[in-house]
């Protein structure tokens, strides 16, 4: 199988922003006193719209997890008006799939605004030909819905676009549209639950590189 698309999760994958949406829920969570449980971070990690909405109301105990959530949106996006950091080998993995001809995308929970302003904070905005965000689907991952609508948008077919992942959610939204899922761990190491629906799991996008270099 040769590849023709390669689609992107943001948060995680591409800026080591995983971490300041922790801190940033750690820090609400302490606000209101309360200590969030034992895998809170797997199950909010990759989500948005209903799904987070859930997981907010279950590890916050609230009837209405939409406030919290738009507080934390809002924090985030003061603190990376300042600086987004970048994970290791984006640079490098963007200009391979350039070189090879291999149309790229982001499929993000994020918001769009948000989604744009990191890519042209950090001077990478170029290397993408579409940009999706969570806003633009029904289903969040895990459901599948978000990585379908970026091989449309690319022209491509499921079966024939890569993705990068961080996520459980993520890999098993990827692994559900029929994709080629690469996992990257970033603050959560590999389930073996999930380890089935990784092609591959990388500890950095220059290990993705080199192990996808075959089916380009």
């Amino acid at each position: 199988m040769r590849y023709k698309g390669a689609i992107f999760d943001m948060d995680g994958v591409l800026f080591d922003t995983e971490r300041i949406y922790q801190q940033t829920w750690q820090e609400i969570a302490a606000e209101r006193e309360l200590s969030l449980a034992d895998g809170f971070l797997q199950a909010v990690s990759g989500t948005n719209g209903a799904h987070m909405r859930h997981v907010i109301e279950e590890y916050y105990h609230v009837s209405d997890g939409a406030p919290i959530i738009e507080q934390c949106m809002l924090q985030v996006r003061q603190k990376l008006s300042v600086h987004v950091p970048m994970k290791k080998g984006v640079r490098e993995i963007l200009s391979f799939f350039r070189e090879h001809g291999i149309d790229i995308a982001v499929a993000s929970s994020s918001a769009a605004p948000q989604i744009e302003s990191n890519l042209q904070m950090t001077g990478i905005r170029d290397y993408f030909s579409e940009i999706i965000s969570g806003s633009e689907v029904t289903c969040g991952k895990p459901a599948p819905d978000i990585f379908l609508l970026a091989a449309k948008r690319l022209g491509h077919a499921p079966n024939t676009c890569i993705i990068f992942e961080d996520s459980e959610n993520g890999i098993k939204a990827g692994h559900a549209a029929g994709c080629f899922t690469v996992m990257v761990p970033d603050l959560i190491a590999v389930s073996p639950a999930i380890e089935p629906l990784c092609s591959i799991i990388c500890t950095d996008l220059d290990e993705a590189k080199e192990k996808i270099r075959p089916f380009i």
